[in-house]
């Protein structure tokens, strides 16, 4: 049967470690977001660029650096050593966080973009009544692009899905806790077994297809 026990295995990280992913990128993308869309700061452009490297860079050279900042001798490692007793690197966490940085422009972007047409005459309307800026994001501004969140957050959790590179750099190909789908598929195909390589591929495929139509869907309606 092309269906394993190690890819229902490996299915089952995937989707967890998406949606961890998704979810706290969903809490921590608005706020900078907004920083960049709104700030007159002279930071603005080099933190625009440091959030979209991911989309220029090979994944396997972030990889890298992750993985040396994620060893015992590197700061991220050191720290999970100190405060957890168990390093960052080939973990399930290390994962999360590799994904979170792989991941942040997919979903900055987007709301970064739309936050930029926010109506300003709204704000300064809500501040003349006292609204607090914290208040004014929450209230009105988040309720406003609720349609850019959605699709930002689907945007990010099928990248986080199709991820290869890093995941492999950083996470390498331990079951049950770092194999995911892509890596599984990658086994599969040097082992030869095409069938359980097809099962993956198409699945990861039909997926990627139905989440790409649901997000232009749901930008078009009114």
């Amino acid at each position: 049967m092309a269906v394993t026990s190690d890819i229902v295995q490996a299915a089952w990280v995937t989707g967890l470690l998406a949606l961890t992913t998704t979810a706290i990128l969903l809490v921590a993308s608005p706020p900078l977001s907004w920083w960049i869309a709104r700030t007159g700061s002279k930071w603005r452009a080099p933190v625009e660029a440091l959030v979209a490297l991911p989309l220029v860079l090979p994944p396997t050279v972030l990889g890298f650096y992750l993985l040396l900042a994620m060893a015992p001798s590197g700061p991220f490692g050191a720290i999970a050593e100190a405060v957890a007793g168990t390093p960052l690197a080939f973990t399930f966490a290390g994962l999360v966080i590799g994904s979170i940085i792989y991941s942040l422009p997919f979903v900055t972007g987007p709301l970064a973009s739309a936050f930029r047409t926010t109506d300003g005459h709204l704000l300064e309307a809500a501040a003349s009544l006292g609204v607090a800026p914290v208040a004014r994001f929450l209230r009105l501004v988040l309720p406003m692009h609720r349609k850019a969140l959605v699709a930002a957050g689907v945007l990010g959790f099928a990248h986080t899905v199709g991820e290869f590179g890093i995941v492999l750099m950083i996470g390498g190909n331990i079951p049950g806790e770092t194999r995911v789908l892509s890596i599984a598929l990658f086994d599969r195909v040097e082992m030869l077994d095409y069938v359980g390589a097809h099962v993956i591929a198409a699945s990861l495929l039909v997926f990627s297809l139905v989440v790409l139509t649901f997000t232009y869907r749901w930008l078009r309606l009114p």
